[in-house]
């Protein structure tokens, strides 16, 4: 401290300063005054020695470094010279409360350098209680605390915005630890929690997902292995249709905040899993899908029909094409007689003119649609054949449980002739059940494995087929409806066909009584 004239008060804090900081060092040297004098003239922090009423009898070299106040500017002047008198009353309440109890108050005031510009003080205020439990001083020690204030509240604006911004978004945001336990989500995510898992836990929710993820969820937890665009569907209950979702996961890593990783950081790990319902895109993309099996399909029909019809002329003249063959074959044995030669000769021309005409239909017949085989899943096609007849289900009123396979193996086929069977099936069922007199009108579809073999069962609640026709229905152009045309019955004889193309087996359940219930077993393909 410079050497000024004290003022008695002045002159009394010096001696404070001189005998109530001296002590005996632990390793037995006393230190002198001057030591301690030193040790708090230099001290980095602002530190100042007031009366009882806040006037200053004491500052040291920091307190003028940090108010910009020299030393002769703040001696005898109250300590509210530095206030902005911005800082809320309820603080220096609270600041005069607990010095009134002889208790050190610590807080930050808004105070006013000497060059108007203004900073955050944190500071402590502590009484200084003589030998006989009487304040008699007030010791104030502050450093500037706007650089740390700022840096906090930059951290916590931007933890604010991050916040307002996950929680804006639409997708469902999830973080997890390294042993798979929540440690933030957003309410979007809260919300499918409750679909997913109502009246259970977040933590229920997390099971189901990491049920759907499968092995992406696994490997992002142990493998710390990221993905993105894992689509997967929930059914909520609620709704006939699953819901699907496409979800991404990414790591996350951070420094520990313990002591004792400063100066060795140690890093913890997590994941976030951000999941966006794509239930809307993937029914929008369903629609376009049947669509254009419906242009697919309506090509099908379109050549199914025309070589139906082919066919249907074929059957019907190939009859009277045979009697004249069998006329002519008699009339040639009985050679002869010359009076039959004119006859024979008429029938040849008329032979030759069917077999003639049968050859141009043979001709004029489209071929069926070129087909590579592939592998596809039988329970998709059927959804798709199912998709393609949801109209004229809910016209009959036809109640359909559908019963997949979970887990179904492929089969290498042609799909566009595997689908048109199961729709031919379909439509099959649908048909058996449009008498008025059935009022119970089900249609239960089972598919299932047994080691290389995959059966798909069609089961309605229609009058059923006698059992002397259960093999003869498969025949070409039999048909149990009455018909006045020759082109019905080839569906069944189709149906067999393509069965046939993909070396399996299809039969109608001779012992099942309320009902027909179709049965296509197909062979698994060894190919994978």
């Amino acid at each position: 401290m410079s050497k000024v004239k004290l003022t008695p008060d002045q002159a009394e804090v010096s001696t404070l300063l001189d005998k109530g900081i001296s002590e005996i060092h632990p390793a037995g040297i006393l230190l002198s005054e001057e030591v301690f004098f030193q040790a708090v003239e230099h001290s980095p922090v602002a530190i100042s020695i007031t009366d009882l009423k806040a006037n200053i009898l004491y500052v040291n070299r920091a307190f003028t470094q940090v108010t910009g106040y020299s030393e002769d500017e703040v001696l005898g002047h109250n300590e509210s010279l530095l206030s902005n008198h911005t800082t809320p009353r309820i603080v220096y309440q609270a600041l005069w409360g607990r010095l009134a109890q002889q208790k050190s108050w610590s807080g930050m005031l808004l105070n006013r350098r000497k060059n108007g510009a203004l900073y955050l003080a944190e500071l402590t205020v502590a009484p200084v209680i003589n030998e006989h439990n009487d304040t008699t001083y007030y010791l104030g020690m502050h450093r500037d605390g706007s650089e740390m204030h700022e840096l906090e509240q930059r951290v916590m604006n931007q933890k604010l915005m991050m916040e307002s911004v996950l929680n804006a978004v639409p997708a469902a945001v999830v973080v997890l630890d390294e042993q798979g336990r929540i440690v933030s989500t957003n309410p979007s995510f809260r919300k499918m929690a409750t679909d997913v898992a109502p009246n259970e836990p977040l933590e229920a929710s997390i099971e189901v997902l990491s049920k759907a993820l499968d092995s992406s969820y696994q490997q992002l937890i142990s493998d710390r292995r990221s993905f993105e665009g894992k689509e997967f569907s929930l059914d909520f209950g609620s709704s006939s249709n699953p819901s699907w979702f496409s979800c991404f996961g990414s790591t996350i890593e951070v420094n520990c905040e313990e002591a004792d990783g400063f100066f060795e950081q140690s890093v913890r790990h997590y994941v976030m899993l951000m999941i966006n319902d794509i239930t809307d895109i993937r029914r929008r993309q369903e629609e376009v899908h049947l669509n254009a099996l419906k242009a697919l399909m309506a090509e099908e029909d379109l050549v199914q029909g025309m070589r139906e019809t082919v066919n249907g002329a074929i059957h019907q003249m190939q009859g009277p094409v045979n009697v004249m063959a069998t006329a002519v074959s008699m009339l040639q044995r009985r050679s002869a007689d010359t009076r039959d030669d004119a006859l024979l000769t008429a029938l040849e021309e008329a032979l030759q003119s069917g077999r003639d005409a049968l050859d141009s239909l043979s001709d004029s017949m489209p071929p069926p649609l070129e087909e590579n085989k592939k592998l596809v899943n039988i329970n998709e096609l059927m959804r798709e054949a199912l998709a393609l007849s949801t109209n004229n289900l809910l016209k009959q009123g036809i109640t359909v449980v559908w019963k997949p396979s979970l887990h179904l193996p492929a089969v290498l086929g042609r799909e566009r002739r595997l689908r048109s069977m199961l729709k031919q099936l379909l439509d099959n069922a649908i048909e058996a059940m449009t008498d008025r007199k059935i009022k119970q009108r089900d249609l239960t579809i089972v598919t299932s494995v047994d080691k290389d073999t995959i059966t798909c069962e069609i089961v309605d609640s229609g009058s059923g087929i006698p059992q002397n026709l259960l093999v003869k229905v498969f025949e070409p152009f039999f048909s149990t409806k009455a018909t006045s045309n020759g082109c019905r019955g080839m569906g069944l004889p189709m149906v067999h066909d393509v069965v046939s193309d993909h070396s399996g087996t299809v039969h109608i359940d001779s012992q099942y009584q309320s009902g027909c219930r179709m049965i296509v077993q197909l062979p698994v393909s060894s190919v994978r």
